[in-house]
């Protein structure tokens, strides 16, 4: 008797750790694994705090879809040590990221800027939306309306003979 007790309880002890490792593996999923090696971080850390908004901005030009914050890629790691370099010597977070895109190009920003330039990029989606609602607007009233249909004779003596039954 005493042997599936425990045997049941050894299966309820598996399953509460198992799910609790579980839980812990999807909470810890959706985090961002930083790339930002410790002998990069700066001694101040009003001055990191900065780098880190700054690089959180950059694209990484290797990876492309990544801030050079979350890139293990040299060149991310090569941005990331500009950055800080340019902050230790005085400069704006703005007057950083001038330097770096006059370095690198606009493409280096994740959030291009909105300037003419980039207008069409800017807007491209907002017009995709407007040019399909105007498309499904034509096509409502491009349809002809359903034609009106009377009853045959028959029908309606069919019709008439049912509810006479009731």
């Amino acid at each position: 008797m005493a042997g599936p007790t425990v045997s049941a309880s050894l299966r309820s002890q598996r399953w509460s750790a198992w799910s609790g490792l579980f839980a812990v593996i999807l909470l810890l999923a959706p985090l961002p694994a930083r790339a930002v090696q410790p002998d990069e971080v700066l001694k101040d850390p009003v001055l990191e705090h900065r780098a880190r908004e700054i690089s959180e901005g950059l694209r990484c030009l290797v990876c492309q879809n990544q801030s050079i914050d979350d890139s293990d890629a040299p060149l991310a790691k090569d941005l990331r040590l500009l950055v800080r370099d340019r902050l230790e010597k005085g400069d704006t977070n703005q007057g950083v990221k001038d330097y770096i895109v006059a370095r690198y190009g606009e493409f280096v920003l994740l959030r291009p800027v909105f300037a003419l330039h980039t207008l069409l990029l800017w807007l491209t989606p907002a017009l995709a939306v407007l040019l399909g609602a105007f498309g499904l607007w034509r096509l409502a009233r491009r349809r002809p309306p359903a034609p009106e249909r009377r009853l045959t004779a028959a029908e309606e003596a069919e019709v008439a003979a049912l509810l006479r039954r009731e």
